[in-house]
């Protein structure tokens, strides 16, 4: 009886602009591999021509994830070897290539990181914020609605925060920073990394509004959004806040209505809400 040999997969990470960014296992990698999974075969065409790549490739984008998944899973269970590469950095990193990646375990595949390049971490390293601990959020919502409520959620969020953003929405996700977190947050805007036109905006969420509407070049590109996170004493005046609005109704209502009137007075997520009052209450 014939033994079937898996192949592995691969999870390329690319440069984001400069060529010279690409470690050499990832061009030994995209070499001997039999196939490149790319998020745009057109995009990546550079790339691969640059580094005389020759290996043959398929595409594996947002709209075709699912369906290419079992064309490539099939790949691997014949013993092909895969390499799945994005337009720019780490794959999955808001990219495309969980649902392959997470299937491809679940088989018994094994799923092997060639490590290089990630906007976020790129980003955050030149920021001068703290790194000890952050959160990366990717892209926003873009309705308004849902993006307040995403960033309401996040308001007392202590850790240093990454998103992305695309550069037709960037002066209108600046405005909602600025409303939910308050103008004066500390931020970096960096756009463009590594490549001709890189530039690193280092200011308060008010101050990069200005810049960045007085300069349109800095609408334009790819945009990682390092935002401080919340302080201490911000957390405190909340806090006082929330906590008073509930010793006022715990007494005169429910449980449940004293943490629906709070959550509307207050803005705090009702979870939260309803833990500090079982608190309050000593249940």
């Amino acid at each position: 009886m014939k033994t079937s040999i898996l192949g592995s997969l691969f999870i390329v990470a690319t440069p984001l602009g400069n060529l010279q960014d690409i470690t050499l296992r990832a061009i030994d990698i995209l070499k001997s591999v039999d196939w490149i999974a790319a998020e745009d075969t057109r995009h990546s065409r550079y790339l691969l021509q640059h580094f005389s790549i020759t290996t043959a490739t398929i595409s594996l984008h947002e709209f075709n994830e699912r369906e290419r998944t079992s064309k490539i899973l099939q790949f691997l269970h014949d013993g092909k070897s895969i390499a799945l590469i994005s337009d720019a950095g780490t794959p999955l990193i808001s990219d495309p290539g969980f649902y392959l990646v997470r299937e491809a375990r679940k088989q018994g595949i094994a799923v092997i990181p060639i490590p290089g390049s990630c906007a976020a971490i790129a980003a955050l390293s030149v920021a001068g914020l703290p790194t000890d601990r952050f959160v990366f959020e990717g892209f926003l919502p873009v309705k308004k609605t849902l993006r307040k409520a995403y960033l309401e959620a996040l308001h007392s969020e202590a850790r240093t925060m990454i998103f992305y953003e695309a550069p037709h929405r960037i002066l209108e996700t600046l405005l909602s920073l600025s409303i939910c977190f308050g103008g004066e947050r500390r931020v970096v805007m960096a756009r463009e990394l590594t490549k001709l036109h890189e530039t690193i905006f280092t200011g308060s969420l008010h101050e990069l509004m200005q810049w960045t509407e007085n300069n349109p070049d800095a609408q334009r590109g790819e945009i990682v959004l390092v935002v401080a996170g919340c302080q201490a004493r911000e957390k405190t005046h909340k806090n006082i806040v929330t906590e008073h609005v509930l010793h006022v109704l715990l007494p005169e209502l429910s449980l449940s209505e004293a943490v629906r009137l709070a959550a509307k007075i207050t803005g705090e997520r009702r979870n939260v809400l309803y833990e500090l009052a079982l608190t309050m209450k000593g249940g």
